[in-house]
């Protein structure tokens, strides 16, 4: 952070004792006497504007989610038991069929994590902002998974429910249970797939988001902005 920033940021906490409940740009303006988005408030949107932009570019597209053995949303454990022994009389390729179609689903949904993330920066205070700055190389994101987690969890629920049954996945999943439960002297299986994926999607998003902060922070090469590169770069 810039002397100049932290002057103002420590005139601020002098004057104005219940800073933590104005916005950052009220404090700084009052530190500063200027108007307007400061340095530091605009380089943290700029930085998780970036972050959730790649998160989405990543995982919000066809095979995001797949092909990354970090994120790829695998079965949920009651499946994975039956598919080991369904995969001795044949019935394996559905459980991996359903597995593919659960990561698709994630991918429909993942977009909807932007707007939410955007919503949240603009609310922050000098409290959160000072307490990002002073946490780790994923404090934002921690911060953002605080004041958004619950309602993206809500709000991809029914778009993973959509997209499931778009991509075939209740199908397939009825066509498995009907098959594999009409064998004999195995225990009947059931699974909540759009609470496993919401679940699974929404941790995979936040741990992206994580990697692309602590990227933006330390490398240089990822403080791709004018802006970046003052707030984030070695001068900091």
């Amino acid at each position: 952070m810039h002397r100049r920033s932290l002057l103002a940021l420590s005139f601020a906490v002098l004057v104005l004792p219940a800073c933590e409940n104005l916005s950052l740009e009220d404090v700084l303006a009052a530190a500063n006497g200027e108007g307007g988005d400061s340095t530091i408030a605009a380089g943290l949107r700029e930085a998780l504007t970036v972050g959730a932009d790649t998160v989405v570019s990543n995982l919000g597209t066809t095979g995001g989610f797949a092909r990354s053995p970090s994120y790829r949303i695998e079965l949920p454990e009651t499946l994975k038991t039956a598919q080991r022994f369904a995969s001795t009389v044949g019935l394996g390729g559905y459980f991996q069929t359903l597995e593919d179609k659960m990561n698709e689903a994630a991918e429909a949904a993942t977009p909807k994590a932007q707007a939410l993330f955007l919503g949240a920066i603009k609310q922050l205070s000098f409290a959160d902002v000072m307490g990002i700055y002073n946490g780790g190389d994923d404090a934002a994101t921690r911060y953002l998974e605080e004041k958004t987690g619950a309602q993206l969890a809500t709000e991809m629920r029914p778009i993973i429910e959509r997209s499931l049954n778009q991509v075939g996945a209740y199908t397939t999943f009825n066509e498995l249970l009907s098959r594999y439960n009409a064998l004999p002297l195995v225990e009947d299986i059931d699974a909540d797939l759009t609470g496993h994926v919401v679940s699974f999607a929404g941790q995979a998003i936040f741990n992206e988001l994580g990697e692309q902060e602590a990227a933006i922070r330390k490398d240089p090469a990822r403080q791709t902005t004018a802006l970046l590169r003052q707030v984030f770069g070695n001068g900091s």
